[in-house]
């Protein structure tokens, strides 16, 4: 599939995710195992040492993404469009469903909230940062919900968009 040449994008910014870190550093690795627990931190070097120094390209794989949810927003624009004219169906919205999953996921990242409001020394001087760091913060506090969302949303739309183009299934029209 032409899907798999992309793959990259995403693939990097989930992997590189501090919410999916957490999970297999203490599954695979346990290390650390849990903050209170004597002794993790003496053999935990941090991300320090290969592999896991390429955990440091999730700030840059995040440019990707918001690249990838540009092209996404633009194919659930795109959707609306029928042979006969404007419509919406359902696949138009499974399509935007996943574009604001993904949207959820990629701007209520820590790199999103570093960009905004991270470098800001005194947020009385720059407000509008602040604000915007503000509403990124409360995002980020379902940062994991939306991790999980968005990871199904993409699996489902690819079935439902497979489907319809193999004739397999008809995409109701809702207007």
């Amino acid at each position: 599939s032409p899907a798999f040449l992309i793959l990259w994008g995403p693939g990097l910014f989930r992997l590189t995710c501090y919410y999916y870190r957490k999970a297999y550093y203490r599954s695979f690795w346990l290390a650390p195992a849990a903050c209170t627990v004597r002794g993790a931190h003496g053999s935990y070097s941090g991300e320090t040492r290969f592999p896991l120094i390429l955990q440091n390209l999730h700030r840059y794989a995040w440019y990707f993404a918001v690249i990838f949810i540009a092209l996404l927003t633009w194919d659930a624009i795109l959707a609306f469009r029928f042979p006969d004219g404007i419509h919406m169906g359902v696949g138009t919205v499974i399509m935007w469903i996943n574009v604001l999953f993904l949207a959820g996921y990629t701007f209520s990242c820590h790199s999103c909230r570093h960009l905004c409001g991270g470098s800001v020394n005194i947020f009385t001087k720059a407000p509008g940062r602040y604000g915007l760091w503000r509403f990124i913060t409360r995002l980020n506090e379902r940062h994991g919900l939306f991790a999980w969302l968005s990871l199904f949303s993409v699996g489902l739309t690819d079935l439902y968009i497979r489907l319809l183009s193999m004739g397999v299934i008809r995409d109701l029209r809702i207007f």
